[in-house]
């Protein structure tokens, strides 16, 4: 049995204090509660998911070399403040071969003026934003989709998620 794609996901500053932070905006799950989640969902979908949140821009560089190094099938990023600030992430992003998907608790561009410009939009595959600890889910789901060709999807959820080969044979 092949072994199951390796999907990164990275959390950057402030994100260590969720569920106590600002839960008006960012909700009352704690990132140890968003990461079981995946865990969880990633078992069903195949994939192998490493969870790793700093509070440090090169450290989060650093993991996004690692997951280029290690062939991981692709990255879920929520960069936090580095979204909207850090040249240097969004460098290290538009550097790494495995696709990066960005994701943000709340919906940035309904928010304050500074937040509605990210750095890392233009560089990554896609974005989920507004949708809180859900998000993280839907881009696992996304994840799985780009890996459906490593093997991470069953038949039946690449049915369910409509991109099976149809009756021309092409890929939907």
């Amino acid at each position: 049995m092949p072994t199951p794609p390796l999907i990164f996901v990275l959390n950057g500053p402030n994100l260590n204090l969720l569920g106590t932070r600002e839960p008006q905006i960012y909700g009352r799950q704690t990132l140890s509660d968003i990461v079981l989640s995946l865990h969880e969902r990633a078992a069903g979908l195949r994939l192998t998911v490493e969870a790793r949140q700093t509070n440090h821009e090169g450290e989060l560089i650093d993991w996004l070399h690692e997951a280029h190094e290690r062939k991981a099938g692709a990255v879920i990023l929520n960069a936090g403040g580095f979204t909207h600030t850090s040249v240097a992430v969004r460098d290290a992003v538009a550097a790494i071969a495995p696709p990066v998907i960005e994701v943000h608790l709340s919906n940035p561009y309904g928010r304050e003026a500074f937040r509605r410009q990210s750095l890392i939009a233009p560089v990554s595959k896609g974005g989920i934003h507004g949708f809180g600890a859900q998000g993280y889910l839907l881009a696992l789901d996304a994840a799985a989709r780009l890996c459906v060709g490593t093997g991470a999807a069953t038949k039946a959820q690449t049915k369910e998620q409509g991109i099976e080969n149809g009756p021309s044979g092409r890929r939907h």
